[in-house]
């Protein structure tokens, strides 16, 4: 059974920015180097920065769950015309069981409900995986965007979006 539990305290807090860390740190370090992963998890996903973006962005961030057991996380943002897929990450073990795509489904239907037409999201133009997933899962690329995200580092992305019917 898949549910999605809101995380709100600073414990949960805690606990999102550690398994950030481990997926990152398994994930991304194929596509990005150690001192890039180590930069941004200290950027977008540490304690400090979730609670800057709960706090201040508006961003809500939801555990992942698996049969009672925590298997990744979501995170999004309302953004002025779209809803705004941050983050959705699941630990290794946990792909490929439609735990990405109940994730999805539970951001659509959140965007619905609050009035939104359209999901935006950006994913590195190297994680051909998570490109191919989306893809099926009805996302289009609208766009490609090189951010400068600081200290020598920039962010390669697609922008992709999916049209809510």
């Amino acid at each position: 059974m898949t549910e999605f539990v809101k995380v709100e305290s600073d414990d949960e807090i805690k606990q999102l920015a550690g398994l950030a860390k481990e997926i990152w740190n398994e994930h991304y370090i194929k596509i990005l180097s150690q001192e890039q992963i180590d930069y941004m998890l200290e950027k977008f996903q540490s304690e400090n920065a979730i609670k800057e973006q709960i706090n201040k962005d508006g961003y809500n961030y939801y555990f992942i769950n698996s049969d009672s057991k925590i298997a990744g996380f979501v995170g999004f943002c309302p953004k002025n015309d779209y809803l705004f897929l941050s983050k959705i990450y699941l630990k290794s073990e946990m792909r490929g069981k439609g735990l990405g795509r109940a994730g999805i489904e539970f951001v659509e239907n959140y965007a619905r409900k609050h009035g939104f037409n359209s999901i935006r999201l950006t994913v590195n133009k190297y994680n051909m995986t998570s490109v191919y997933v989306y893809n099926n899962l009805g996302f289009q690329k609208i766009d490609d965007v090189v951010t400068d995200i600081g200290n020598g580092f920039v962010m390669d992305d697609y922008i992709m979006e999916k049209t809510l019917s």
